[in-house]
């Protein structure tokens, strides 16, 4: 199973829209105009409920990104100080990422267990992600991962 992850070029907030393979909306992606540091929620593109949201830590170091599911944190996405790489801290679900975070080609396991693989398209108008998983559990989860990672990824406060 996938979804298409395509950032909205022009708004003047993080805007995404996403999609499963068939092309068909999923999940739709906004940001907060007006917060202290990156505020982003991501709601069910048929019943408009909130599903998730990304908030960033304030007064830290490094870009630091907190993961919400129904109110309740649940992860987090912490930059780590790299020279010449990007590099991320991830305490979520027993999540590992690893790969190569500047190119947008990443993997995620639990354990011995491939969960997704999440990778960048190049040459497309506006970033467009593509996460592939096989469990429908991991959908939603995967989903906050790629938008906690991109908003770290983004954050120009470091």
């Amino acid at each position: 199973m996938e979804l298409l992850i395509k950032q909205r070029v022009f708004s003047w907030t993080d805007t995404y829209d996403v999609c499963d393979e068939t092309g068909e909306a999923r999940y739709f992606v906004k940001g907060e105009f007006f917060s202290l540091g990156h505020k982003i929620h991501i709601y069910d593109k048929y019943t408009g409920e909130e599903r998730g949201c990304i908030a960033q830590r304030l007064f830290t170091l490094l870009p630091t990104f907190d993961i919400y599911m129904g109110g309740q944190m649940v992860g987090t996405v912490k930059k780590k100080f790299t020279l010449f790489t990007q590099d991320y801290q991830v305490d979520y679900r027993g999540w590992d990422v690893e790969g190569d975070f500047l190119g947008w080609d990443y993997s995620v396991t639990e354990g011995c267990r491939e969960v997704m693989t999440i990778s960048k398209q190049w040459l497309s108008w506006g970033d467009t992600y593509t996460l592939s998983y096989s469990n429908p559990a991991d959908e939603l989860p995967g989903l906050l991962l790629v938008i906690a990672i991109d908003a770290a990824n983004c954050d120009h406060s470091d």
